[in-house]
C-alpha cells in the first residue's frame, strides 16, 4: 500500500471512529453536503444517567448545531430520531434551536419519537415518519421523590405549556387536539396519553409526511437547490 492509500485509509477511520463517537456524519447528496445527526435512546440533560443506557447527550448535540449553521460547507442538516423521550428541558433546548435555523433541516422518526420526542420530531421544517414508527404523547412526568405541595402541580403545568405551545407552532395540529391526546385515557396502562403509529401522526397533523431516508433527503436536497437559486437571483 502507497503512502497515499494508507493516508486515505487512515483518515477514513478517524471520521468513522468520530461518527461512532458523535452519532453524526456528513454525506454528499447531489453535489451538496447534508449532515446526519442521530437523536437515539435518551435524551440526557443536567443529570447522568448509568452507563447502561443509550443517552443523547444535549451538551454534545447543542454544539454541533451551532457549528453546522455556521459551516459554509454542509447546507443541509437530517435529524434521525429513535428516542424514548428524557430530559424536557435538555429536548426542549435542542428544538428551540433547530426551529430557528436557516439551514434546511428535516427529521425522520425511525422505531419511536416517544414524549419530548414530539417536539425534537416537529422542531424541522419538514417531518417525515416511518410507517412502523410510534409516537408517544403524555403530560409531562418527573422520576424521584416530588413533593405533593401546589407549587409541584404549577410547575408542571407551566412545562406542559410550553411544550404544548411549542408543537403547536411547528407542526399542524393544533394545542386542542395535542392537550386532548396527551390526557387520553384507556391506551396506556400506566398512564394517561396516546400511542400514534406512522399514518395516525401524519393523519393528526403531528408529522408532516409518511417517509424514508431517500425522502428526506430528497427534500433537503430540493431546498438546497431553491435556496441556491434565490441567491443566485439576488446576485443578478
Amino acid at each position: 500500500m502507497c503512502e497515499n492509500e494508507e493516508e486515505i485509509v487512515s483518515e477514513n477511520e478517524k471520521k468513522s471512529e468520530s461518527a461512532f463517537e458523535s452519532g453524526s456524519i456528513t454525506v454528499m447528496k447531489d453535489g451538496h453536503f447534508i449532515h446526519c445527526l442521530t437523536i437515539i435512546g435518551q435524551v440526557e440533560g443536567h443529570i447522568i444517567l448509568p452507563s447502561h443506557n443509550k443517552t443523547t447527550k444535549y451538551e454534545h448535540v447543542i454544539p454541533q448545531l451551532v457549528a453546522i449553521e455556521e459551516s459554509r460547507e454542509i447546507e443541509g442538516l437530517l435529524i434521525i430520531l429513535n428516542t424514548v423521550g428524557g430530559d424536557v428541558e435538555a429536548g426542549l433546548a435542542i428544538a428551540e434551536l433547530l426551529s430557528t435555523m436557516k439551514t434546511p433541516t428535516a427529521s425522520l422518526v425511525l422505531g419511536g419519537g416517544h414524549s419530548i420526542g414530539v417536539p425534537l420530531a416537529v422542531s424541522c421544517k419538514k417531518s417525515f415518519i416511518a410507517k412502523s414508527a410510534t409516537m408517544t404523547v403524555h403530560p409531562v412526568r418527573m422520576n424521584g421523590t416530588v413533593l405533593g405541595v401546589p407549587q409541584t402541580m404549577s410547575y408542571f403545568e407551566k412545562m406542559q405549556d410550553r411544550i404544548i405551545r411549542f408543537v403547536d407552532s411547528n407542526s399542524k395540529i393544533s394545542a386542542e387536539d395535542f392537550r386532548a391526546l396527551m390526557m387520553k385515557t384507556g391506551e396506556l396502562i400506566m398512564d394517561v396519553g396516546s400511542v400514534l403509529d406512522g399514518e395516525e401522526a401524519v393523519r393528526c397533523g403531528i408529522i408532516d409526511e409518511l417517509g424514508g431516508l431517500s425522502d428526506a433527503l430528497d427534500f433537503l436536497n430540493s431546498q438546497i437547490g431553491e435556496g441556491n437559486n434565490a441567491l443566485h437571483s439576488d446576485e443578478s
